[in-house]
C-alpha cells in the first residue's frame, strides 16, 4: 500500500494526543493515512493491553485512517537495536509513506525519545538497498520517506512549524477519549495518574490553543523538523 502519511507512536494514544488533529485533517483531505503503535502500552497503570487494543481500534475508526498496526515491542523495554530497527524498516517499506510523523525528540516518558530516535533512524536505513528485509517471504524494495516530523508531547518544545487544526479539534478529542481507560472518568476506581484527571483534558485544549495562537488560529499542533523546510516563494509561508 502506498501511503501519504504514516504516524508512529511508542504507545497507543501517543498519536491521538499529539497529532490527532493533523491526522484527521489529512484524512479529510483524501490522503491515505495510517498509524503504527510500537507497543501495546502493557505497563500502563490503568487498563490492560487487551483493552487498549480495542480502544485503539475505536480511535482509528473515529479518525477514519486506512490502517493501524501494533508491532508488539515491549513497553518500557524496547531498544534502539538491530531487531527493533528491522521491524520498523519492514513496515516503512511495506507502506512506503511520503511523510512520517513520530514521537517527540525529548519528553517525560523515556519511551517517547527512544521511539523518536528509533523511527527516525529506521527511516534513513529503509532507503539503503543493501539492507535486506522481507514481507510475507518477498524481498522488499528500499524506500525512504521524503520527510520525518516529530510531534510535541507532554513537555513543551518550541515548534519549527504549526498546523492549523481548528476544524478538527473535536475529532481529535473524540479520538483521545476513545482511550477511556487512560483518561478522565469520575466513576473509575483505578489509580490516579498524571493524565487521568479532568485537568489533563483542559491541558490538551490549552496546549492546542496556545500553539494555534502562534499562527493566529484557534487550535494548532506543532512539529519539529530534522532538516530545513524549503519553499518556492515567501508567499507560501502563512
Amino acid at each position: 500500500m502506498k501511503t501519504d502519511l504514516l504516524a508512529f507512536g511508542a504507545h497507543p494514544d501517543d498519536v491521538e494526543l499529539s497529532t490527532g488533529g493533523t491526522i484527521a485533517l489529512h484524512v479529510n483531505a483524501g490522503k491515505c493515512v495510517g498509524i503504527i503503535d510500537l507497543t501495546r502500552g502493557e505497563l500502563g497503570t490503568r487498563g490492560s493491553a487487551d483493552l487498549r487494543d480495542q480502544e485503539a481500534k475505536s480511535s482509528a475508526a473515529i479518525l477514519g485512517i486506512a490502517f493501524r498496526e501494533n508491532l508488539e515491542m515491549k513497553d518500557g523495554l524496547f531498544e534502539n537495536d538491530e531487531p527493533h530497527l528491522l521491524k520498523i524498516i519492514a513496515v516503512i517499506r511495506k507502506y512506503q509513506p511520503e511523510i512520517v510523523l513520530c514521537n517527540a525528540v525529548s519528553d517525560r516518558h523515556p519511551d517517547h525519545a527512544r521511539g523518536s530516535l528509533l523511527v527516525s533512524r529506521a527511516c534513513f536505513l529503509a532507503g539503503l538497498r543493501k539492507l535486506a528485509t522481507q514481507n510475507n517471504g518477498s524481498i522488499q524494495e528500499a524506500w525512504r520517506p521524503k520527510a520525518v516530523y516529530h510531534y510535541i508531547q507532554d513537555r513543551h518544545i518550541k515548534p519549527d512549524f504549526v498546523l492549523d487544526i481548528s476544524a478538527f479539534m473535536e475529532i481529535k478529542m473524540k479520538a483521545v477519549k476513545a482511550f477511556s481507560s487512560q483518561f478522565y472518568d469520575p466513576d473509575s476506581t483505578e489509580p490516579a495518574t498524571p493524565i487521568s484527571g479532568k485537568e489533563f483534558m483542559d491541558f490538551l485544549y490549552g496546549r492546542a490553543a496556545e500553539t494555534g495562537r502562534m499562527i493566529n488560529v484557534a487550535y494548532g499542533e506543532g512539529f519539529t523538523v530534522e532538516r530545513s523546510i524549503g519553499v518556492k516563494s515567501l508567499f507560501d509561508i502563512n
